[in-house]
């Protein structure tokens, strides 16, 4: 296992038991990082307010241990396949996205999505040919936008 990613999986660990969250942490390094997966009685918490909390923690992980990941790789923190269930819903809206595109021939504009949802868009999207997918705006108000190229 990565290094980094075990470091994440201790000082988690201890995040959490300092809290007095009822949360084990379990890691495993994947192609796309280090994915962090929580378990326990407390996974309500993390999942309020669409998976926030989770966000926080994988902010403050890469904020600690990212300069030490490549570029294409980041730190993942999941409970109960939240991040995955989210991927697919993702990867669904982006098709539909692409769909609604082509029929119309007019730009798709995606509502508040943060970086790593904005990324899954853009990667799912990334093959088709005719499409291009580019973040618009700046800060709170940055949008995703697939338009015809």
């Amino acid at each position: 296992m990565n290094e980094n990613c075990q470091r994440a999986e201790t000082f988690l660990t201890e995040i959490l038991s300092d809290l007095r969250f009822n949360l084990r942490v379990t890691s495993q390094w994947t192609d796309d990082g280090c994915i962090l997966n929580l378990s326990g009685e407390d996974i309500p918490y993390l999942l309020n307010e669409n998976g926030e909390l989770l966000d926080a923690f994988e902010t403050l992980l890469f904020q600690i241990y990212g300069r030490e990941l490549e570029r294409t790789q980041r730190f993942i923190c999941d409970a109960d396949g939240f991040r995955q269930t989210r991927r697919a819903e993702l990867q669904a809206m982006a098709r539909f996205a692409a769909q609604n595109v082509r029929k119309n021939d007019r730009p798709f504009t995606f509502g508040v999505l943060n970086s790593t949802e904005r990324r899954v868009i853009h990667l799912t999207l990334q093959e088709e040919i005719d499409l291009l997918t580019e973040s618009v705006g700046a800060g709170k108000d940055r949008r995703l936008q697939v338009r015809l190229k």
